[in-house]
């Protein structure tokens, strides 16, 4: 895919970035996929991460399908053998199939973009969702995930990166998810702390605590986390 001149080459930011933690982070997204994120996502769905970077959360979570989608080429090297690697801009999901996907995750990639791009992101995400039609019982339609720094509680560390570029809070992220066609169904204004970036890692322990002691959140959450589903 060629890359437009005019931005950073995404392996490198992002290799620079994590660099010495991707042991660390691999371990901490084991941890929040079996003790958080899991129990959105039935075994037996398909699910599609925009954005995946080095694939810790498609890795390690469990499902029957899954698809990594990415720009940066370096996404192939770091995918699971189970996992389907599709080199595409999250604008433009082509390659995926209409209503093929149980579930959508992004995690810290909506910051990235901006705001035209986030609404054709979030359009091609309601396009490859399931819908149920005529209301059939116990299947659920899609659902799209999201992981965000919220700009209210990071402050002025939500610029600490140069590419961030758009920022969101949960009544923002809120406003554009319902007006691509989701409807919120839970909302964490205040979920993980907002990066590991510059930190000692923490011990894996403590990630399983912090998980647990929900009343936490309200002090260490910077990060909001959404689940919406699509409305036909």
């Amino acid at each position: 895919m060629p890359r437009d001149a005019t931005q950073l080459d995404p392996s490198g930011v992002y290799a620079n970035r994590f660099a010495g933690k991707r042991e660390f982070r691999d371990a901490m997204w084991s941890v929040l996929c079996a003790g958080f994120f899991q129990k959105y996502i039935p075994e037996s769905s398909h699910v599609l991460e925009l954005a995946a970077g080095h694939c810790e959360f498609i890795n390690h979570i469990r499902a029957a399908g899954k698809t990594a989608v990415d720009i940066n080429p370096d996404t192939a090297r770091h995918a699971a053998p189970d996992v389907k690697v599709v080199l595409s801009s999250t604008t433009d999901l082509s390659a995926i199939p209409d209503g093929s996907q149980d579930v959508v995750f992004a995690s810290n990639f909506f910051e990235h973009r901006p705001k035209p791009d986030i609404v054709r992101t979030l359009r091609e995400c309601h396009r490859i969702l399931r819908c149920v039609w005529g209301g059939v019982q116990h299947v659920p339609p899609g659902k799209l995930l999201v992981l965000q720094p919220n700009i209210r509680y990071c402050g002025a560390d939500y610029w600490m990166f140069f590419d961030h570029i758009t920022p969101l809070e949960e009544h923002s992220l809120q406003e554009v998810l319902e007006q691509t066609g989701f409807r919120v169904r839970a909302m964490i204004p205040r979920f993980l702390p907002y990066t590991t970036v510059g930190k000692p890692p923490a011990p894996i322990w403590a990630v399983h605590w912090y998980l647990r002691l929900s009343f936490a959140w309200r002090f260490f959450g910077k990060q909001t986390f959404a689940v919406a589903e699509k409305v036909p």
